[in-house]
C-alpha cells in the first residue's frame, strides 16, 4: 500500500473521505465599505487593586477582587520550571505538573477530575521554563472545593506508577509531534545555539523522558513545591478576608522552602555570524530562525523594543510579512518577536520559504532588520503600531483568569506594582528615536545566531555564500559535506528473513480502528517470491491490493501490480522493473476521487526499490543499533525517484495487539511525512507498528 513511504497518499486520501461534507459558503453580494471607520477613544484600563501580604511559611499571597463575574480563579506558581530538571532528565518538571492531578492520598485521578468537573471548574498545572503553575478556576459559590483541591493535589500528590507511565507515554506523543514541524526543529536547535550551557536552550528528548524515575518525580515535588518564595494570586468574586480564610485551612501545616537556585552558566558568547544548517532529507521548504540574547525582564527599554519588534514583525501588516509574502511571495508568513524570562530573554525572526528562494529571503531578513536598526520608523507606522498594541492591552484582562495570570507574570518577573497600570502609558510614549536606538541595542548583526532547517544538498552553497555554514542531522550529529548527499546503491537483503508467513495489522485514526490490512509472503515455486497486501478501509471506501514478484534470492522487485478502489471508482497498475528501467502504467487515486494517471518509462539509479516494497524490504535489512541506510525508491503514485533514510535505533518494548515484543525503531526520512516503523527483533522478523509522525493515523500488528 503506497501509505508506507509517504503517509500523505493514504492521510490524505482518508481525510477526503471522512472530512468531505463540507457546507456551502455563500458570500453576501453586498459592497464592503471602502473607508475604514474612525478609531473610538481609548478608554481607561480600570484594573482592579489588589492586596498581597506575605504569609508566615513564606508564601506570597495576592488577591484581586473582581466582583463582574461569579467567578474565582487561583494560579500557584513555584520556581520549579524546566531550568531546573536534572541534565540527562529534561522534561521531569514537566511530567511532574502533568501528574500532580492525577491522584492523592484521598482522591484518585478520576475522583479529582469529577470534583472539579462536576461544579464546571478546571484544575490542570503547566510547567514553562521558569515556574510551574497550578491552575484552577470555578463559579465563585465552589471557592471552597477549589481550594481544598489545590491544597490537596499541592501537598499530597501520590504520582502512581500508572500515571506516571501514561504521561510519559502522552509526551513523547507530543515530542514526536513537535519533532514533525521544521518550525520546532529549528526552535529547538536555535535555543540551543543562543543559550550554550545555559539551561533556558535545553530541551526534552524521547531518552530524557524515559530517564525520569518515580523516585526523580516525587523527589523534585518535595524540594520545589515549597510556600517559600511561591505566588499564590487569586482572582474574582471573592473578598481579602474570604482568601485569607480558605488558603490557611487549605495550606495549614505547610512550610519550608525550595533549595537556594543554582547559579545558570551565561548565555553562549557569539563573535560572529554562522549559521546551522540542520538536514532534514525531504524538506520542501527551507524554515529560517534568526536572533540573539537580549535584555532582564525590568530593562526599560523593552517598550521601545517591543514597538520596534511589532513593525517589523508583529503581525500581518508588518514590514517581514509585507515583504517576504506580499511583495516577494516567498513565504506564507514571515515574524519576529521578543521573549522574556526571569533571566536573559531573547528576540527572534522567521520564516518558511520554498527552498530555491532560501537565500534570497535570509538576505531579506537580515536588510530588514537592519533598516529598523538605522533608519527611524515613519510616524504613521509608529502611531499605527502603538495603536494596535496599547488598544489590544484591555483585551488580555478582562476575565478573572486573564488578571490572575497577568498578576503572575508581573510578581514572578519582579516587573514592579506599576507594571500593568503604567503599560499602556509607556508604550505610547515611545518615539522614532528610541525604538531604533532599542533596535540597534537588541538586534545584534555581528553575533546573529542562524538555523535554517531543510534540504541540506540543495540549501549548503546558498548559505554557504551568506555567512560560514555549519551542517548537523535532525538529532544534532556535524555531518560533512558528503554526508548531505549520502551514497545509495543496492542493499543486500538477509534472505532468512524471506520465511513463509501472514500478518493482519489493523489501521486506526484518531485511537479509532478504521480498516485492516493483510500483508503475506509466499513461494509459489522454490524459486519464486510473492509479497501481496490486501487493504480495506472505511468498510470498503478505501480497498487496494498489491502483489510484488520479487527474486527469490536476493528479494529484488521484477513486477507490480497495484488495483485500488476508491467511493467505487477503480485505479491500476502495473509496473516491470528490468535492465535499469520502470516501465508500465501507473494510476493514483487523488482526495477528491479523480485519478492522476502516469505512462512510466523512467531510468533508475542502481539500486532503487519499489516504494511498495517498504515494509517487506525493511526487516530484511542489515539492521543493527546505530546503522543507517539510503535507499533510492520509485513512488508510483508520483512517477518520480527519491531517496529515504532509515536510521536503526536500539531494541525497545513495543505493545500492538498481537502482543509485547522486542523491536528496532526505525525512523525513516525523506518522504514529505516522516514515519517510524518498528520491526521485530526475532526471525524472521515483522513489522509491529508504523506511525506516521504529526498524523494521528498508525497501523499495528494483530496477529
Amino acid at each position: 500500500m503506497g501509505r508506507w513511504t509517504d503517509g500523505r497518499t493514504v492521510v490524505a486520501l482518508l481525510a477526503g473521505l471522512l472530512l468531505s461534507a463540507r457546507p456551502t459558503v455563500r458570500l453576501s453580494a453586498q459592497a464592503f465599505p471602502t473607508t475604514p471607520p474612525r478609531p473610538t477613544p481609548l478608554t481607561p484600563v480600570r484594573f482592579p487593586p489588589f492586596k498581597e501580604a506575605t504569609l508566615a511559611d513564606g508564601l506570597q499571597l495576592v488577591v484581586i477582587e473582581h466582583h463582574e463575574q461569579a467567578v474565582v480563579s487561583v494560579t500557584l506558581s513555584f520556581r520549579a520550571g524546566g531550568i531546573y530538571d536534572p541534565p540527562g532528565k529534561e522534561g521531569l518538571s514537566s511530567l511532574a505538573a502533568d501528574l500532580l492531578s492525577k491522584g492523592t492520598d484521598s482522591r484518585s485521578a478520576e475522583q479529582i477530575a469529577a470534583a472539579i468537573e462536576g461544579v464546571g471548574g478546571t484544575l490542570s498545572a503547566t510547567s514553562g521554563d521558569d515556574f510551574l503553575t497550578i491552575s484552577a478556576e470555578a463559579l465563585s459559590d465552589e471557592a471552597g472545593l477549589v481550594f481544598e483541591l489545590l491544597g490537596d493535589v499541592t501537598r499530597h500528590p501520590t504520582f502512581p506508577e500508572s500515571e506516571l507511565e501514561l504521561a510519559r507515554t502522552r509526551a513523547l506523543s507530543a515530542l514526536a509531534l513537535q519533532l514533525s514541524q521544521p518550525s520546532a526543529v529549528a526552535q529547538r536547535f536555535f535555543g540551543k545555539e543562543i543559550y550554550g550551557r545555559n539551561p533556558y536552550g535545553r530541551s526534552a528528548t524521547r531518552e530524557s523522558y524515559r530517564a525520569v524515575s518515580r523516585d526523580d518525580v516525587t523527589q523534585f515535588a518535595r524540594q520545589r513545591l515549597r510556600p517559600g518564595g511561591a505566588l499564590l494570586v487569586v482572582a474574582g468574586d471573592v473578598t481579602d478576608a474570604q482568601v485569607r480564610e480558605l488558603v490557611t485551612k487549605a495550606f495549614e501545616g505547610w512550610h519550608g522552602a525550595p533549595p537556594p537556585s543554582p547559579a545558570l552558566p551565561a548565555p553562549a558568547t557569539r563573535v560572529g555570524t554562522d549559521i546551522l544548517l540542520v538536514h532534514r532529507p525531504g524538506s520542501a521548504q527551507a524554515n529560517i530562525t534568526l536572533g540573539n540574547t537580549t535584555i532582564l525582564p525590568t530593562d526599560p527599554i523593552y517598550y521601545p523594543g517591543r514597538v520596534a519588534t511589532q513593525v517589523l514583525g508583529g503581525g500581518a501588516d508588518s514590514r517581514l510579512f509585507l515583504i517576504l509574502r506580499e511583495q516577494k511571495s516567498w513565504t506564507y508568513g514571515a515574524y519576529a518577536s521578543l521573549h522574556r524570562y526571569r533571566g536573559l530573554g531573547y528576540w527572534q525572526a522567521t520564516a518558511e520559504v520554498r527552498t530555491e528562494v532560501a537565500d534570497s529571503a535570509l538576505r531579506e531578513l537580515r536588510h530588514q532588520i537592519e533598516r529598523i536598526r538605522t533608519d527611524v520608523i515613519p510616524d504613521s507606522e509608529l502611531a499605527a503600531t502603538k495603536g494596535f498594541l496599547v488598544g489590544t492591552f484591555p483585551l488580555t484582562i478582562e476575565t478573572p483568569s486573564q488578571i490572575a495570570t497577568q498578576v503572575a507574570t508581573v510578581k514572578l518577573l519582579g516587573l514592579g506594582d506599576e507594571y500593568l497600570r503604567l503599560y499602556r502609558d509607556r508604550l505610547a510614549a515611545v518615539t522614532a528615536l528610541q525604538a531604533r536606538a532599542a533596535a540597534a541595542r537588541l538586534y545584534r548583526p555581528g553575533a546573529f545566531t542562524i538555523v535554517v532547517v531543510g534540504e541540506g544538498a540543495k540549501l549548503y552553497d546558498r548559505l554557504q555564500g551568506i555567512a560560514p555554514t555549519r551542517s548537523v542531522d535532525v538529532d544534532g550529529k556535524p555531518l560533512t559535506l558528503a554526508d548531505l548527499t549520502p551514497l545509495t546503491g543496492p542493499v543486500a537483503l538477509d534472505s532468512a528473513q524471506f520465511a513463509v508467513h501472514i500478518d493482519s495489522s489493523r489501521v486506526v485514526i484518531q485511537g479509532n480502528p478504521v480498516g485492516f490490512t493483510v500483508s503475506e509472503i509466499r513461494r509459489p515455486a522454490p524459486d519464486s517470491l510473492v509479497y501481496a497486501e490486501r487493504s480495506n478501509l472505511g468498510n470498503g471506501t478505501f480497498q487496494q491490493q498489491t502483489t510484488l514478484v520479487l527474486e527469490a534470492a536476493t528479494g529484488v522487485v521484477r513486477r507490480v501490480d497495484q488495483v485500488t478502489i476508491q467511493r467505487g471508482q477503480k485505479a491500476e497498475t502495473h509496473l516491470t522493473y528490468a535492465g535499469g528501467r520502470v516501465k508500465g502504467a501507473s494510476a493514483a487515486p487523488q482526495p477528491d476521487g479523480s485519478v492522476k494517471r502516469f505512462d512510466v518509462d523512467t531510468a533508475l539509479p542502481p539500486g532503487t526499490v519499489d516504494e511498495n516494497a517498504v515494509p517487506f524490504m525493511v526487516p530484511a535489512l542489515p539492521l543493527a543499533p546505530g546503522k543507517t541506510f539510503a535507499v533510492t525508491f520509485f513512488t508510483p503514485s508520483e512517477n518520480v525517484v527519491k531517496v529515504l533514510t532509515f536510521k536503526v535505533g536500539a531494541p525497545e518494548a513495543v505493545t500492538v495487539p498481537a502482543g509485547t515484543f522486542q523491536g528496532f525503531r526505525i525512523n525513516v526520512t525523506g518522504s514529505r511525512v516522516p514515519f517510524t516503523m518498528y520491526v521485530g527483533t526475532d526471525a524472521p522478523r515483522r513489522v509491529l507498528k508504523t506511525e506516521f509522525v504529526g498524523q494521528p493515523f498508525l497501523v499495528e500488528l494483530v496477529k
